[in-house]
């Protein structure tokens, strides 16, 4: 509905200028950040987009509630600082592409462990995550299911190695996942993509599985801000 799109748009974009705010001033662990009322000023926006928006640092494990004092970055997790990094970072078509380039390298070459290793239990697990995607409440825990979705497939090649790897760069990996998410149209052509990946190892399809695979990692940049996307003739 173009109506929920320009809410989570609106949203998206004080999210962002909150990113910039906390590089900006600098802000670390255990800072205060400004209310609700002087954000809304600051952005010339709604308090009801600044208050979506800190539901937003709140659900990605940036920021807290507390008493007499508000939202406050936090690090209630083990890795609060690096999830920060990776929420501060800009979301620029180098990052993209860095960060891509690792996982093609990584993710188009799981065919041949896949094959080996992919159990039918294991692939309904993860259609059975894909399909979660669908109902999504948000961008972030969309970015969460995306993510454990291309999780399940490094930890189903078999290699512990690459399993931590990839793992360590989740918060990195997980930022460049959340551009579009708020949109429902996104999460339908992201379930696509996943069940077209699906299908192909379901089919022990080696070229099907590197073509959508590459497709997939290649379809974010058209989210980020003034990134030059090659239009593919057999897309729409």
């Amino acid at each position: 509905m173009p109506d929920q799109d320009s809410k989570a748009s609106a949203v998206d974009e004080v999210v962002g200028q909150i990113r910039g705010l906390i590089r900006e001033r600098g802000l670390g662990v255990g800072d205060v950040l400004p209310s609700e009322v002087e954000l809304a000023e600051m952005f010339a926006s709604s308090r009801n987009t600044v208050r979506e928006a800190f539901r937003t640092l709140k659900a990605y494990g940036i920021a807290e509630s507390r008493q007499k004092l508000g939202a406050v970055l936090t690090d209630q997790h083990h890795n609060a600082m690096r999830d920060l990094f990776a929420f501060a970072m800009d979301v620029s078509t180098d990052a993209f592409q860095d960060i891509q380039g690792y996982r093609r390298l990584t993710e188009l070459n799981l065919f041949d462990l896949l094959a080996v290793h992919l159990t039918a239990e294991k692939l309904g697990e993860i259609e059975t995550v894909n399909s979660a995607i669908l109902t999504a409440s948000n961008a972030e825990a969309a970015s969460e299911i995306d993510f454990k979705f291309h999780m399940l497939l490094v930890t189903a090649a078999g290699n512990r190695t690459l399993t931590e790897t990839y793992g360590m760069l989740k918060p990195v990996i997980q930022r460049l996942m959340m551009a579009g998410k708020s949109r429902r149209s996104t999460l339908k052509s992201v379930f696509g993509e996943h069940q077209a990946i699906i299908e192909a190892l379901r089919n022990k399809d080696r070229i099907g599985f590197s073509y959508h695979m590459d497709r997939h990692l290649s379809a974010g940049l058209v989210f980020i801000p003034n990134a030059v996307v090659s239009r593919d003739p057999k897309r729409k």
